[in-house]
């Protein structure tokens, strides 16, 4: 039933697509929360894209060079935080500056240390493996559980089941811990906070370092686990559709993985219709087929950016009062 109309690779591939998403939603919640409009997470992506594939073609170790694109990603950042915290920068500009600059240094590095033509060289065995869960393969031939056990939820990256698991530990953070607690008094009234005695710079630069790291997970599965190299600009707008997700979850951790959820199917049924002959039309133009996740982002913005309620003092830069 679920192959005739392939619905079960629909399916899979939202789950796979899913996780670049999510890390990139969750670490622009975070800063945002904060009040940090958060533009740059494209260009930590690519960093991290970038250094993860570099690091791990290196070493032939998967896990180092998912740390490194950790650590640059923190950098990056902590970066962003001095320009926009620190100097009260305007962040729009910072973010869209990082973004760019990141396009260009990332393929100038990959074409100097590599000479591939701004890409880097395939992993091989230093990829991510895939995990099957303990009895898929014996559950594999009951009807509809067995699918959903072994081929939707076995079979995939560690990256993958953190992805998901990071939802609901993202949303006990935000509503039930103090640095939650803080985290969005100063995206919301940073005078009241900073009157409460909460540092509210420094809740900043906690907000965007765990920004940076868990946007740096996004670009490593990019590199170590979808393509198994890095490609210039591989990351698409990406980054871009994560801020979407944001807006249509309200900044609320649940519905924006529900969001990136939604984004994740629709690029998967990009690819599956692509090629398709449908009836009365024919077969779709595959550039008009491209087109569906951003026309999809679009129809969301248009929808609800009226409805969708952005933390109040977001995109403020905090003047501490005299």
């Amino acid at each position: 039933m679920f192959d005739d109309f392939q619905f079960a690779s629909i399916l899979v591939s939202t789950v796979r697509n899913a996780p670049v998403l999510i890390f990139a939603a969750m670490a622009g919640l975070f800063a945002e929360r904060s009040g940090v409009v958060d533009l740059a997470l494209e260009g930590k992506m690519l960093a991290a894209a970038f250094v993860s594939a570099a690091v791990g073609f290196a070493t032939q170790n998967p896990w180092l060079g998912i740390a490194a694109g950790i650590a640059v990603s923190a950098a990056i950042a902590l970066l962003q935080g001095f320009v926009s915290i620190t100097q009260k920068g305007n962040q729009l500009v910072a973010g869209i500056a990082l973004n760019i600059a990141l396009s260009g240094l990332t393929f100038v590095l990959a074409q100097f240390f590599f000479m591939q033509g701004g890409r880097t060289p395939d992993l091989g065995a230093a990829r991510l493996s895939t995990i099957v869960l303990p009895g898929a393969e014996a559950v594999a031939g009951v009807p509809v559980i067995g699918w959903i056990y072994s081929s939707l939820l076995s079979g995939h990256t560690i990256l993958t089941y953190l992805a998901f698991a990071l939802i609901p530990l993202v949303h006990w953070v935000i509503y039930h811990t103090r640095f939650g607690l803080r985290l969005r008094a100063v995206g919301e009234n940073p005078h009241a906070a900073d009157a409460a005695g909460v540092n509210v710079e420094l809740t900043r630069f906690m907000a965007m370092l765990t920004a940076g790291v868990l946007c740096s997970l996004s670009g490593a599965y990019l590199s170590v686990v979808q393509s198994g190299f890095f490609l210039r600009d591989m990351s698409a707008g990406n980054g871009y559709l994560a801020l979407t997700a944001l807006v249509f979850g309200n900044w609320r951790p649940v519905y924006t993985a529900l969001g990136c959820l939604m984004f994740g199917f629709f690029a998967a049924l990009q690819v599956q219709i692509e090629g398709v002959v449908f009836p009365v039309i024919g077969k779709v133009p595959g550039s008009l087929i491209q087109m569906i996740p951003y026309v999809v982002t679009v129809v969301v913005l248009a929808g609800l950016m009226a409805k969708s309620v952005a933390p109040k003092a977001i995109g403020q830069p905090f003047v501490k009062s005299r």
